[in-house]
Formats: C-alpha cells, structure tokens, sequence
C-alpha cells in the first residue's frame, strides 16, 4: 500500500510538473532549471518536443542515481520522469495568462510543489534533483538551495540564447522553486528522538539494521511500575521521521517515543560511510 501510495503522489506530481511547464513556463520561453530547462532550450531551438529531450538527457543521469542511490528511488525517477515526458506530449503548450511575471511565479510554484513530494516519495524528476541529492549525502545544504545553485547556469545559458529578461524571469521562476521545494522536503531539519522500550537489544537491532544514524542506549526505570526499560537517543532528520515510525512499531507498538527539534548538530551525525544500505531504503535521500 505504501508503494502503490508513492506512486500516485508520483504520478500527479509528475503531471503537475507537465502542466507547469506547458501552460506557465513554455509559452512564455520561461525555463525551468536543470536538465529540465536544457529540454525546453533544445526543444524552442529545434523541432522536437520537450518531452522527448527530457527523457533522453536523463539516461545518464540516473545510471549514475542507480549505483549510488538505490534501485527503487531510480525507479520511481525513471516512472515520473516518463509520466511528465508523457503529460508535455499531451498537454498543450498555451498560455493561461499574457503577465510574464504571474507566469514565472506560478509555474516557479507549481513546479516546486511537484518536485517537492515526488522527492517526498522516494523519487526525483531526473537531472539536476540527482545530482543535488547525490551532494546533500556529503553535507547537511537544503536540497532547494543546493539545486537553485546547480540551475544558474542554465539561466547564464538561456541569457544568451534569448534575452537577459527572460532570464531573470527564469532565475525568479527557479528560486521560487528551490524555496517551496525546502518547505516540502525537510531533510535537513534535524530531529531529536528518544525511544523508551522495554524491548531495547530488538528496537536497536531494527534500527540499525534500517537506520541511516548511530545511536546511543541508557539503562532507565519506569517511576510507577518499577520495570526496568532502555532508553535510545538519537538524532534523525524530519524526512526520515515517516520512516522511523513504522521501524519502532514493528518491534515494539507500546514504546514512549519523543520527538523534538533540534537547533545544531555537532559530531558525526552520519554513520560510516561503509555502511551498508538497506535496498530501496530512502537513507540517501
């Protein structure tokens, strides 16, 4: 249930991304970032549709998401790169509204929004969302800002082939994008949790087994009952925390969980880099 769940958010975000691009974005030869946007300059120069560019500028990209990432993310990026190739073969290119400024902003939004919980549910829209996450492994930088970084160049480029306005509508448009997409995926917020279990050796097992982080295990003992329990700490990110849940119920359904933001981390946050990833697991992301 839960996949089939993952591919529906998929599936309309993908769909949201095709109609962004095709009613708000292209009629106006406002780019979207990334490979995306390379799509669009290629398909306004030459004549073939976006939609094709898209998914061929793509294949490398995500043979490169497929050893480091993971199958099943691939996956889910191969399936909503293929449905929004698909929606901007069918949906078509017009204009909701001539105001190039309403435009940029809403098409920024709406692809933000799209883009945002298809990351959400353990897949990309391909190009520069791999390449971001592939870099958000290595340091704790919001996937959004990350990915308006890697998109500039695109508006340098499209600056030169059209015209310097277009191309601050573009970085507007791609900006707008990069801050919904933070707001929608929070990795980098991190969490504090505190696990108290009377199941201590099998929770640990669970999570490490699952688990992306370290943990620490205190002896405890419950006031009222006098029952001897364990207590495990450990710090998450908020995105991790749909997948943690289920992890700790599996084990233990009566275990006292806390949950809390956390100001700062110091330390190694991340566990060895030898670790090995459970597959399919949205640990990378």
């Amino acid at each position: 249930m839960d996949k089939l769940y993952n591919w529906l958010i998929i599936f309309a975000g993908s769909i949201l991304l095709g109609f962004a691009f095709n009613m708000f974005l292209l009629p106006h030869e406002i780019l979207s970032g990334g490979v995306t946007g390379i799509a669009m300059i290629f398909s306004l120069m030459l004549p073939l549709n976006a939609g094709i560019w898209l998914f061929v500028l793509n294949i490398p990209i995500l043979i490169l998401g497929w050893m480091k990432l993971g199958k099943m993310f691939i996956l889910n990026s191969i399936y909503s790169v293929a449905v929004t190739s698909i929606s901007m073969l069918y949906i078509p290119v017009m204009k909701v509204t001539e105001d190039v400024l309403l435009s940029s902003v809403f098409g920024g939004v709406l692809v933000g929004i799209g883009v945002g919980f298809i990351i959400r549910s353990y897949g990309s829209t391909g190009g520069f969302d791999v390449i971001g996450l592939l870099l958000t492994m290595k340091r704790d930088i919001p996937l959004g800002f990350m990915v308006f970084g890697l998109n500039s160049l695109v508006v340098f480029v499209s600056g030169f082939i059209f015209t310097w306005e277009l191309a601050m509508y573009t970085m507007a448009s791609i900006y707008i994008t990069g801050l919904v997409v933070d707001r929608i995926h929070t990795r980098h917020i991190k969490l504090n949790m505190q696990v108290v279990t009377s199941k201590g050796d099998e929770v640990k097992k669970h999570l490490l087994e699952n688990l992306y982080r370290g943990i620490t295990v205190t002896d405890g003992e419950g006031a009222y009952s006098g029952n001897k329990v364990k207590i495990l700490h450990s710090v998450i990110t908020r995105y991790e925390l749909a997948y943690v849940r289920p992890l700790i119920k599996e084990v233990d359904p009566d275990a006292f969980v806390s949950i809390s933001e956390t100001m700062e981390v110091m330390g190694n946050f991340r566990r060895d880099e030898n670790f090995k990833k459970v597959p399919g697991h949205p640990q990378s992301l």
